[in-house]
């Protein structure tokens, strides 16, 4: 090439060529590279609004925590792999998760835009995930919108989407096979007989939620029981009983709730099932799920420590496979110890008039699955963030409540188990043994994935 490129420029005896000449041939030469468009940019904020959107369509349909994970993992996966594709830094899951098959990577049309690619997928593989799923695609077509809007070339989009929706069925397929489908064909959960067995709870009585969710295939996990926490304290009416003490603390913090506690109690509520009694009406009080909330601190984190577009989408999916496989083994242990509720236990033994502060969701009480998610989000955020990452949680403004400040993952995690006690919907033992089961599962995760 050198030499070509002197034989262009001069002749015999170094005289130069034709000035003009010399002029055509350098256009000629960086021709190329001035027609090549560069990519077009995105940001971990746009990863943060299908979170985000995903989150508001979950409240509508009124999705449960575990199957809230469930979705957020998929639609992450999606994203992720393609990631995994283009950029070698970022490795496939094939080999960590379980049963993860090896995703085909399909050509891409030139030209095509890797980053539009993810958010595409995570996109195409949420609406089809979640029941109302046209909420998403119409969310999806703003977002195509827009980019159309900025610029971006309608084959860019075309291409990206092919190559999205390519890896996005190989997702979905991996989604189907988890065994959550068969659940629906299993026998309808009846709650046991006995005092210290869970009953539904007031105002609405609801049914058992998820009760099979154990037989689902989890990501890290070699079982949904490979994290059996210790018994619960046993049911007893016995006044200084080890269990009647349990339920007094519980009554004691209701009656004396300095206010501290009561904001704590109400910042970490999360409940999607928190209905309000009208009289001759019952409706919904709007509230996201404890992983949606995790994975908005993930967010939070990820665009305070200015995480690329690739790591931000590395961390909301390490710890959405986390929340997956916390509330798997949790609520194996739910219904495996099926205990009763403070609110059924304290209205029998202490006072019938008896009411927590926060509502009582509908499902067995030990373990608390907050503190199984919360421990399991602050191991696997912590890895990537550190041990003292201060940061201000904005999550619940939206939802009327202010804005905290935490030191730590680790602080916030606790503080979101101890919630729970505040709040008066479990007893101290799960709160410490689900914090105890949830870092066991964080760490499990963290190893698989990063083969540690």
């Amino acid at each position: 090439m050198k030499k070509q490129f002197v034989n262009l420029f001069y002749k015999k005896k170094h005289r130069f060529l034709n000035p003009l000449l010399f002029i055509v041939v350098v256009l000629i030469a960086f021709l190329p590279s001035c027609t090549q468009k560069k990519q077009p940019v995105f940001s971990s904020n746009d990863q943060a609004k299908i979170i985000t959107t995903m989150t508001d369509i979950m409240i509508q349909d009124i999705t449960n925590p575990p199957l809230a994970a469930r979705f957020f993992s998929y639609t992450c996966l999606a994203g992720y792999e393609v990631v995994s594709q283009y950029n070698p830094s970022f490795k496939s899951m094939y080999g960590k998760l379980n049963g993860y098959p090896v995703i085909k990577k399909a050509v891409p049309v030139q030209p095509y835009s890797n980053q539009l690619s993810a958010l595409i997928a995570m996109m195409e593989t949420a609406k089809k995930l979640q029941p109302s799923g046209p909420l998403l695609a119409a969310f999806e077509k703003d977002f195509l919108d827009s980019c159309r809007k900025t610029g971006i070339d309608e084959a860019v989009i075309t291409n990206s989407t092919n190559y999205a929706m390519s890896v996005s069925q190989q997702i979905l397929a991996y989604a189907k096979a988890d065994g959550y489908n068969k659940i629906s064909n299993l026998s309808r959960y009846t709650p046991a007989k006995g005092d210290g067995y869970w009953y539904p709870t007031p105002p609405a009585f609801m049914g058992a939620v998820e009760p099979y969710f154990n037989t689902v295939r989890p990501f890290a996990l070699d079982s949904a029981s490979q994290f059996k926490p210790l018994q619960p304290v046993a049911y007893s009416g016995v006044k200084g009983s080890p269990f009647y003490a349990l339920a007094e603390a519980v009554y004691k913090e209701k009656n004396i709730l300095p206010e501290d506690h009561r904001v704590i109690a109400s910042f970490w509520d999360c409940n999607p099932f928190a209905v309000q009694d009208g009289g001759h009406l019952m409706y919904g009080i709007k509230k996201i799920s404890p992983g949606a909330h995790w994975l908005g601190i993930s967010g939070i984190a990820c665009a305070r420590a200015k995480k690329s577009f690739e790591e931000t989408l590395q961390v909301y999916t390490s710890v959405s496979i986390g929340l997956m496989d916390a509330f798997i083994c949790c609520w194996d242990e739910k219904y495996r110890s099926n205990r009763v509720r403070p609110e059924t236990a304290i209205r029998k033994l202490i006072d019938p008039t008896w009411e927590p502060l926060l509502q009582t969701p509908p499902f067995p009480e030990y373990l608390s699955g907050h503190s199984v998610a919360s421990a399991a989000s602050s191991v696997i955020l912590t890895h990537y963030f550190g041990d003292h990452f201060a940061y201000r949680d904005s999550v619940e403004v939206a939802y009327g409540l202010p804005a905290r400040n935490f030191e730590s993952f680790h602080q916030a995690a606790e503080e979101a188990a101890i919630s729970r006690f505040y709040g008066g919907i479990h007893f101290m033992d799960a709160i410490t043994n689900g914090l105890q089961q949830g870092t066991k599962v964080g760490e499990l995760v963290l190893k698989k994935l990063t083969n540690q």
